[in-house]
């Protein structure tokens, strides 16, 4: 038998629909801080203008957005030094939640400047780089862009085109990438090219000689989001422009997991807006006398949704953990990329459900958040490769070839 206390326990908090698990208990003073100024910052800056950015397929204050997040320690934020916020995985996982519950556009607006570009340089660049390029990218005076996937090569980057080769003391690349994030409006690209020696990483300064990169247009996903082709023909770079410690496919796989990282987290506040969204309308929205969300059918669909969004955030906020520890794998990533952003697509298309017709209008942001994480399913992973990287740690067995 299980004794139960002599002594009166204390009172049982009430219940919180915002937060059923009570996951804020997980979280410190100092983590609050940083969830509630993203968020009121998101509030204040974002939400007021997406539908109209997404409706017209432009972000056009991302310049303005880029130096306010750098206000705010938002770019680089889990990064130490050089002007950067030196936060906590979780800290930066909270603003990824916040600013995806905005919209995906911003999220990977941070995303790509602090967990691909800047990372890139942190972990693999020279002091020198470091100093010339971290303090002024955390700040968000230059952006910056990753470039490795090809028109011809998504999932299997070790079949890149892109060359680098040697030409005196100099680099000359010739090649090109593609749905490159931040790639037009960026003041610095790092550039993943096959060498004689292997793959290596290049700073391509905007203005380069031969390097340009036409923004894509016609996109029907992440349409507040600059996505841009990069276009080198006979880029020429001094001996200073490669990441001296960035060798072979690893320095590239060990940027994008830390961008897959915030992803986690990202795809949550997506789903979180779409879940809050669902909840409001179905206890306002009447049909056959009051409100839908007393109807049997619809609470089971808001139970559902209710569990699968505060399974992913319990999680997302494990991983953190880990990632603070120093612990966490990438297999254990891509288990996190791969349920999250599963799970936050469904609760999209559960909330529009609920909506009906109005879920499809750009009044409400689920159908916005549904098509965004259509394109999150796919960057910097798609189901099916981190499907085969789980696949591979459970087994042994390496089914990607």
């Amino acid at each position: 038998m299980v004794s139960t206390p002599s002594s009166p326990s204390a009172p049982r908090p009430p219940f919180d629909p915002a937060d059923p698990l009570g996951l804020d208990d997980l979280l410190g003073p100092e983590d609050l801080a940083v969830r509630d100024t993203v968020r009121g910052w998101a509030a204040d800056r974002v939400l007021p203008h997406i539908a109209g950015w997404y409706e017209r397929g432009e972000l056009p204050v991302i310049r303005e957005l880029a130096r306010e997040l750098g206000a705010l320690g938002a770019l680089g934020m889990s990064l130490e030094g050089y002007g950067c916020a030196g936060a906590s995985a979780v800290q930066y996982g909270l603003a990824c939640a916040e600013l995806e519950a905005a919209d995906s556009g911003i999220r990977s607006l941070v995303s790509v400047q602090g967990s691909l570009a800047m990372y890139a340089v942190h972990r693999y660049g020279s002091e020198e780089q470091k100093r010339e390029w971290l303090p002024r990218m955390a700040a968000g005076e230059v952006i910056g862009c990753f470039g490795l996937t090809e028109p011809d090569h998504g999932s299997d980057p070790a079949a890149m085109r892109t060359r680098a080769r040697r030409d005196g003391a100099d680099w000359v690349l010739d090649g090109r990438k593609m749905w490159i994030t931040n790639g037009s409006v960026a003041g610095v690209a790092v550039v993943w090219a096959r060498t004689d020696e292997g793959i290596r990483g290049f700073l391509v300064p905007a203005g380069t000689p031969g390097f340009s990169a036409p923004e894509i247009r016609h996109k029907w996903s992440l349409r507040a989001s600059v996505t841009s082709e990069l276009v080198l023909d006979g880029v020429r770079l001094p001996a200073d422009a490669v990441l001296p410690e960035a060798e072979g496919l690893r320095a590239p796989l060990g940027c994008l997991g830390h961008a897959r990282y915030g992803i986690v987290w990202g795809a949550m506040g997506a789903a979180r807006s779409c879940f809050e969204t669902a909840v409001e309308y179905a206890t306002t929205r009447e049909q056959f006398g009051r409100p839908i969300g007393g109807f049997q059918l619809t609470q089971a669909k808001l139970a559902d949704m209710a569990v699968e969004l505060h399974k992913g955030l319990l999680l997302a906020h494990h991983l953190g953990r880990r990632m603070d520890a120093g612990r966490l794998r990438p297999e254990q990533i891509s288990f996190g990329k791969l349920n999250n952003v599963r799970e936050a697509i469904a609760i999209c298309r559960t909330s529009r459900t609920i909506l009906g017709a109005n879920g499809i209008s750009l009044e409400y942001p689920v159908m916005r958040h549904a098509t965004n994480l259509e394109s999150v399913l796919t960057y910097e992973g798609t189901v099916e490769m981190h499907q085969l990287v789980l696949g591979k740690a459970l087994t042994g067995l390496d089914a990607f070839r």
